[in-house]
């Protein structure tokens, strides 16, 4: 058939997806195969593609498809989370635009409303990864509030709580005022930003004193029910017990003294709010001060004190420091450098309050979800991360694990009419269990179920279990097949939100370890070094590069310069190098196939020795594409699989075998240039789903089901150093030869003559291979230099070209002392290091060994153009 002269991606990516999806290929039911299981970081239901989902993606595919092509069972479970905090916000907007409003709705009316929003909006996300040639289970697609999946989290809520590890306390949370609700510790990005501190005077009660505190937020001293001074600060010695007046409300407060103050910073006096403060809200507690919270649950002034209601807490600073300058209690105000806390999911500024909420104790869940990592029981790639991993599991502090939303798994705990509560399954098992508990006769209709829901993160962390059904129904099929998964790849930022957590619920409820592997991927940024990001405007449209460059040109583009755990510093010209990366493979495709093929044609020495040299690289190649995949080093696999593509297969063998102009080639030397070819797409298989599948059916004619996606992987097998070590010599030959033709402008056309003086390398086995591709006419052993003879080195070995009348002597002794002066640097270099006793004392045997080899090959070279230049100079 004739192949199109260039690669087009399009029409053959949606051909072969569809071809796979109908072949139900990444489809899997337990058997007697090795599982080998991947579930997907599940994207926010609000998501569309970015370059984060598209590293991590690729990357997942990668390691699906090859675990298919090894013969496993491979599955990967797709799916979305329901990302109450986003969520909620979109359809806040939604309703806001279509002129509703949330707060004019109960309950049931916003949740339909959340509802049809997911179904119109939740998938687009997973469309777009089957664009990149995501390979998932399409038919195991999971959302956190699946039936099955919300049962489960309702589930475990309802155990934990029944163990005594779930409470309701009143705590300092993180409020975000834009969301309305608490967010948890991990949740809260802290900023250094340019503040004023602001120091005011509190009058002493019934005195002309006053103690200067200090303060950011001087918005907050509505609140205020102490000041706080060390009891060793001799400053203050006459106050303590005594009273101050708090600017504007005039109220009297007490001054306490506690260690926890610290002398040198401010003015060595702190203003108490213990409802907005976490410090504070701790020295309240100890002291027993009034909590006044003086803001509502969208950060503006309540009515409590009577001063500035309804506006917001920002609008409310500006105001107060001009009244607190009219009214004299404003001493100074300094520029100030401090931290902020944001809320992740809005960016709104965090205001610590006061609220009941319900709380995972994590402490003892904690310690031996460190000790599997720390034994490398569960490995971390890179393991760089243990360190930050253990540094947050030894610091642990419970979880809130309680949202002020509607939108998501609604807490379990139904209030009674008596002020007590239950925690169930259900409203009807709730009755049952009230009755039963206090001996009473209450109705459904008694019975008032917690208005929050939970935490996002408190349905992923089951997600590699309930995906399977595992927290339901712990004995089923499925969740013994498929459990513990083997790879997460994920992005070190939630580390703590859902890898340190899954691997708690993973012991927690299998006594096992959710993933044997996790594979921490970087941060994608732009040429610049920024994160990228909508608000920048700085992140390319990964659909758009799909179209442009191909999905397989853009997975490559990712994967060439990704290492584990370090950045991508992406530019665009990745993908082209993806997409030109391509077009090589094709061009070497209808290069092979527009051959004709002399079934009585001898194999010639060249080509036999071709093959044999290209079976050996293969194998070597292979070997340490393999042990890159064992060390989760995807990036290196990548380029070591590009290169023997690239350089070895498409600059090297091919020449090598290629055929003159309008020849045939030997039926031999084509087969098995067909069969290497296939081997190649195997291997580059994970990594270029679409062009190799392509490939694969037109390098020769397939039976049905006999595609590339299940072929089998080739396993590294033996090699010759000692061939391949003689080719790079030919190398070094062959390429001396071309510059020396390019140097003289002698036209590749004409032949040469090349002479070989005695020594280590005169019977190369390579010899035919560099005839052929250098055009040579004669290769020659000779015992010393002719006359008129071009010289090159390879090693120690001299080479003559003779080249009578057009040698230029001046121009040889000229080149001859560069390299000379080059060699003798170069050697200095290494002679230096030798001579350093600790280098050689602690550096590894074969380092010190190789320094030795550089040492003795220079001083060999120095000696030979040494001898060359005495022979120019006569």
């Amino acid at each position: 058939m004739e192949i199109p002269s260039k690669y087009s991606p399009a029409q053959l990516e949606d051909k072969w997806y569809q071809y796979w999806m109908e072949k139900k290929y990444f489809h899997s039911e337990p058997d007697d195969r090795e599982p080998y299981t991947i579930v997907i970081p599940p994207p926010n239901v609000t998501g569309v593609l970015h370059m984060g989902h598209m590293l991590n993606n690729t990357i997942q595919d990668v390691l699906v498809r090859r675990a298919r092509m090894q013969g496993k069972n491979a599955c990967w479970v797709p799916g979305t989370d329901h990302a109450s905090i986003a969520t909620e916000a979109k359809v806040v907007a939604k309703l806001k635009a279509d002129g509703l409003d949330k707060n004019k709705m109960n309950r049931e009316e916003f949740l339909e409303h959340a509802w049809e929003w997911k179904e119109k909006h939740g998938g687009i996300i997973l469309e777009q990864l089957k664009k990149l040639g995501a390979s998932c289970d399409w038919d195991r697609t999971s959302f956190t509030m699946d039936e099955a999946l919300y049962d489960s989290v309702i589930d475990t809520f309802v155990d934990l709580y029944e163990k005594g590890l779930i409470y309701r306390g009143v705590r300092m949370v993180n409020w975000d005022p834009q969301a309305k609700t608490a967010v948890s510790d991990e949740e809260v990005i802290y900023k250094e930003v340019q503040s004023k501190l602001y120091y005011l005077k509190y009058q002493v009660e019934g005195e002309p004193d006053f103690i200067t505190i200090a303060t950011t937020r001087p918005e907050t001293i509505l609140g205020d029910t102490a000041v706080c001074v060390h009891p060793e600060d001799e400053r203050f010695a006459r106050f303590h017990g005594k009273k101050v007046i708090v600017p504007l409300v005039n109220r009297a407060v007490p001054i306490i003294v506690d260690e926890y103050v610290d002398r040198e910073f401010g003015t060595g006096a702190l203003k108490i709010t213990p409802a907005h403060d976490e410090n504070d809200y701790m020295l309240g507690e100890k002291h027993k001060l009034e909590s006044i919270d003086i803001f509502n649950s969208d950060g503006t002034m309540n009515a409590v004190v009577g001063l500035y209601v309804g506006l917001d807490r920002f609008e409310v600073r500006k105001q107060i420091v001009k009244d607190l300058e009219a009214d004299g209690s404003m001493l100074k105000v300094e520029d100030y450098t401090n931290k902020v806390g944001y809320s992740e999911r809005t960016d709104a500024v965090i205001e610590p309050r006061l609220s009941p909420q319900w709380f995972l104790k994590m402490k003892e869940l904690a310690k031996p979800a460190l000790e599997v990592v720390e034994s490398d029981e569960l490995k971390f790639h890179p393991a760089k991360f243990k360190n930050i991993y253990r540094h947050w599991m030894e610091n642990v502090r419970d979880w809130n694990i309680s949202r002020q939303l509607w939108w998501g798994h609604r807490i379990p705990v139904y209030y009674l009419p008596n002020g007590e509560y239950v925690v169930a399954k259900s409203l009807e098992e709730a009755l049952e269990k009230a009755n039963k508990q206090f001996d009473a006769e209450w109705q459904l209709s008694d019975l008032r179920q917690d208005e929050d829901v939970m935490d996002t993160w408190f349905s992923s962390w089951l997600w590699p279990i309930s995906v399977f059904d595992g927290i339901r129904f712990p004995d089923n099929e499925e969740i013994k097949y498929y459990y513990p998964t083997n790879d997460l790849v994920t992005a070190p930022e939630i580390i703590f939100f859902w890898v340190a957590r899954m691997i708690i619920a993973g012991l927690e409820y299998r006594n096992e370890i959710p993933f044997k592997n996790v594979y921490f991927t970087g941060i994608v940024r732009d040429k610049l070094g920024r994160k990228m990001s909508k608000s920048l405007g700085n992140s390319p449209d990964p659909i758009g590069l799909m179209e442009q460059y191909g999905a397989d040109g853009v997975r490559v583009g990712m994967l060439l310069t990704s290492p584990a755990g370090n950045d991508l510093p992406f530019d665009e010209s990745l993908c082209e190098q993806g997409r030109n990366f391509s077009n090589k493979i094709w061009n070497a495709l209808r290069l092979v196939k527009g051959w004709q093929v002399d079934e009585n044609l001898e194999t010639s020495e060249n080509n036999k020795l071709a093959v044999s040299w290209f079976e050996s690289r293969f194998n070597k190649t292979l070997s340490e594409i393999e042990n890159n995949f064992e060390q989760y080093r995807i990036s290196n696999a990548l380029m070591d699989i590009y290169k023997l593509v690239w350089d070895d297969f498409c600059s090297w063998y091919l020449e090598m075998v290629k055929p003159a102009y309008q020849q045939p080639i030997d039926a031999f030397t084509f087969e098995k240039t067909v069969s290497l070819f296939e081997q190649l797409m195997k291997v580059l298989h994970p990594f270029m789903p679409f062009l190799t599948e392509e490939i694969w059916h037109l390098l020769r004619d397939r039976n049905e089901g006999e595609d590339i996606i299940i072929a089998l992987m080739p396993v590294a097998g033996s090699y010759e150093e000692k061939m391949l070590a003689g080719f790079d010599t030919a190398v070094e030959i062959i390429t001396s030869l071309r510059s020396l033709r390019k140097e003289k402008d002698i036209k590749n056309k004409q032949e040469l003559e090349l002479l070989v003086q005695e020594g280590p390398l005169s019977d190369c086995i390579f010899y035919p291979v560099v005839s052929k591709l250098t055009n040579l006419s004669i290769i020659e052993k000779v015992n010393e230099k002719p006359e008129g003879a071009v010289v090159f080195t390879v090693g120690a070995q001299e080479f003559y070209v003779p080249l009578s009348g057009q040698v230029d002597t001046e121009k040889e002794i000229e080149k001859i002392e560069e390299e000379l002066k080059y060699t003798r640097g170069f050697l200095q270099s290494v002679a230096k290091k030798l001579s350093n006793e600790r280098f050689v004392q602690n550096a590894p045997a074969e380092v010190v060994e190789k320094e030795r080899q550089k040492q003795a090959d220079a001083e060999a070279r120095i000696q030979v153009l040494e001898e060359q230049l005495k022979a120019f100079k006569g």
